[in-house]
């Protein structure tokens, strides 16, 4: 058997003894107090002698009710509890008086078993009561099912809109820097005229002496910079590597 198994047939059987406990209990002290009735002014009538028991017994069962509809909504019912306690207060005190007031006479045993039915029937009605209180419990917070949801987005559903009015824009102020309306194409930038043979040369020598670099004098002579180093080369054979724009100037300061 499994665990909860186990634990509902527990409460079940603790279910069935406390039922027969709170039956049994109540029918000692309801017996007992028709017989102190009959004997002290009822004995003439059956039926009031059985009917004079009630109007204690049924104190405790109406508050132990009431309590507990009191506890399933989270508050406390004084009124619940006033009735319940003067019901098992009166029970008890009536069941243990009607046994006799002479304590030479009376054996102590015979007071205690006239207190124990109505003491064991409230408190197995209490048992009973708050048993049903747990099962309520329980049932409530059981986990609700989880519907599941579909996959598919449901159908967009047509909202009508009011029209409302299209806002009036004022004309934006004249600015060089910015450009309203279509796509303004942007002009190529015509490429430099490339320079004759001689003119290159020139380009590049001048660019060698004022110590230009390899990329920038190809860019000034519209050559390719292998053909510049090559040229590079030849005038650094020829004449000696050119120093740096401003190694002059540092040499001399320096002598």
């Amino acid at each position: 058997m499994s665990k909860m198994q186990i634990e509902r047939a527990a409460l079940y059987a603790a279910g069935v003894v406390i039922v027969v406990l709170t039956g049994g209990a109540f029918w000692l002290s309801y017996a007992h107090l028709a017989e102190v009735a009959g004997a002290h002014g009822l004995g003439e009538s059956p039926i009031r002698r059985w009917a004079w028991p009630a109007m204690l017994d049924l104190f405790i069962v109406g508050g132990e009710l009431l309590m507990l509809r009191a506890g399933l909504q989270g508050r406390t019912d004084w009124w619940a509890i006033t009735a319940t306690a003067v019901g098992s207060v009166g029970s008890i005190v009536l069941n243990v008086a009607g046994v006799g007031a002479d304590r030479a006479t009376v054996p102590l045993l015979d007071y205690v078993t006239a207190a124990v039915p109505p003491t064991a029937a409230l408190l197995a009605f209490g048992l009973l009561m708050r048993q049903i209180h747990g099962l309520v419990d329980t049932a409530d917070q059981a986990p609700a099912p989880v519907a599941l949801e579909r996959d598919t987005a449901p159908a967009p559903e047509d909202i009508p809109v009011s029209p409302a009015p299209c806002p009036v824009l004022a004309p934006a102020e004249e600015s060089p820097l910015v450009i309203c309306g279509a796509h303004v194409p942007v002009p190529a930038v015509p490429p430099r005229p490339k320079l004759d043979m001689e003119g290159a040369r020139q380009a590049i020598e001048s660019a060698w002496r004022d110590g230009l670099s390899i990329r920038e004098a190809a860019r000034v002579s519209t050559r390719s910079p292998s053909q510049v180093q090559r040229v590079y080369a030849r005038l650094d054979a020829a004449r000696g590597v050119q120093p740096m724009p401003g190694q002059t100037t540092l040499e001399g300061v320096a002598a």
